[in-house]
């Protein structure tokens, strides 16, 4: 005879949710055989102090720890785990549990995990961003208008002397943000601690010839004590930003790169290499929002989100429910990821790129706001002329958006623009 269930008796769908608890909502399809309210069950189970079988070692105040499924509306459910479940500060245990065996289980054939609602308490156990918005604003000096940045193409290849160049070019040009690619970290052919230290003597002299702020997005993700160290040398040599792949080197290593940035007060801009592994299955995996939220929650101060118009497999209301206003039926007003009030938590920059070019802008600003940062490669490089005139191109799009005139009204007085626009066209 089998062995009674360990899951049951974690659906409660009369329990209101404690301000404390850390809220999760998940999209599953159960196995055959077994109800929405079955596997609900199983979820709740494993993902707190449930198992497979009954256990004599469980005893009522470990029951009062399970989670509880309090809503389950369609194939959506939304559950609540006590507080007590996590330890503080600790996001890599925080995912073991809501994120950990529960996506292979039979009783599973698929589940995403939607989007999580944090808890004050857990919120402040996490530094979350030293900048935000307004203090990237305000280091930048430029309020009223998109950023526009760059990165240094091609991918791979160039050495550090070529790589400063480019980027020295994109300045000057107009842009305010250069950033290396998401492969590029200390190879043979471009030393990280050489190309660190030249390119960000060339921002300092494009500072002083175009009279703006410039920054360069130094790509520090490695071996965690190596990523400190790499970040260290960023601020000897004057930067004051540096690049992590978050997902990657893991939240941990992630914890590790902000614990020493609150010292070196370096912002940090997050690429999210590696997401399309987990997010890209709409039925399967964490979707891009609850990604987004606990980045934010760990603290870079601006994020990869996509553009819905770009190079990459991405759906506008995917990209949407991250940067744009969303109900939730638990808060019961509209916020949204990235800019919401969260208990003091600095609202964060959404990074839009991916195949973009200078007749994107407007259409982009048009359902992503302001907030933004437009990060063109090829968009840049790629236009007749070089990355100077690729730069101006860019640079003005952003200006006439910031200014509210039609971008083909603006390309009549900048050449630049015009060009990108009789390039690529203009996507309206």
């Amino acid at each position: 005879m089998a062995s009674p269930s360990g899951y049951h008796g974690f659906v409660q769908l009369n329990y209101l949710p404690k301000k404390t608890d850390l809220i999760c909502e998940f999209k599953i399809e159960p196995a055959s055989g077994l109800s929405i309210r079955d596997c609900a069950e199983r979820i709740a189970g494993e993902s707190s102090v449930g198992t497979w079988t009954e256990v004599s070692t469980t005893n009522a105040r470990i029951k009062a720890m399970g989670a509880r499924v309090f809503e389950i509306k369609g194939n959506c459910i939304r559950v609540a785990y006590p507080f007590e479940l996590f330890e503080r500060g600790n996001m890599p245990q925080i995912f073991s549990s809501i994120a950990g065996n529960i996506f292979n289980m039979k009783d599973v054939k698929n589940l995403r995990l939607e989007s999580i609602r944090w808890p004050k308490e857990m919120m402040d156990s996490f530094h979350g961003p030293q900048f935000g918005i307004a203090g990237i604003r305000k280091l930048m000096n430029v309020h009223t208008r998109p950023f526009c940045g760059t990165i240094v193409k091609p991918k791979l290849g160039l050495d550090w002397k070529e790589h400063a160049k480019v980027a020295y070019d994109a300045w000057v040009g107009g842009l305010d943000f250069v950033k290396d690619d998401e492969n590029l970290t200390s190879q043979p052919f471009n030393n990280f601690y050489e190309r660190i230290e030249y390119t960000l003597k060339m921002r300092d002299k494009a500072e002083i010839e175009t009279g703006e702020k410039k920054m360069y997005f130094a790509n520090v993700t490695a071996e965690a004590n190596e990523m400190v160290k790499r970040a260290r040398f960023v601020k000897e040599c004057g930067g004051e930003y540096v690049m992590v792949d978050v997902l990657t080197a893991g939240f941990s290593g992630l914890q590790t790169l902000r614990n020493e940035t609150e010292d070196l007060k370096l912002a940090i801009h997050a690429h999210r290499a590696m997401h399309g592994a987990i997010t890209r299955n709409p039925k399967h995996g964490i979707a891009m929002l609850a990604l987004a939220e606990t980045m934010r929650m760990i603290g870079v101060d601006q994020l990869h989100i996509g553009t819905a118009v770009g190079k990459m497999l991405e759906r506008k209301p995917e990209v949407m429910e991250i940067r744009e206003e969303i109900e939730n039926s638990l808060i019961k007003n509209k916020k949204h990821v990235l800019a919401q009030d969260w208990n003091g938590v600095k609202p964060i920059l959404a990074v839009c790129s991916g195949g973009l070019h200078a007749g994107m802008v407007q259409k982009l600003a048009s359902f992503m706001g302001k907030d933004i940062v437009v990060q063109a490669g090829g968009g840049v490089h790629g236009l007749a002329g070089g990355t100077r005139a690729g730069a101006r191109a860019l640079r003005d799009a952003v200006e006439a958006v910031g200014k509210n005139i039609p971008m083909q009204t603006y390309a009549k007085t900048h050449k630049e623009l015009d060009l990108a626009l009789k390039t690529w066209g203009l996507l309206r």
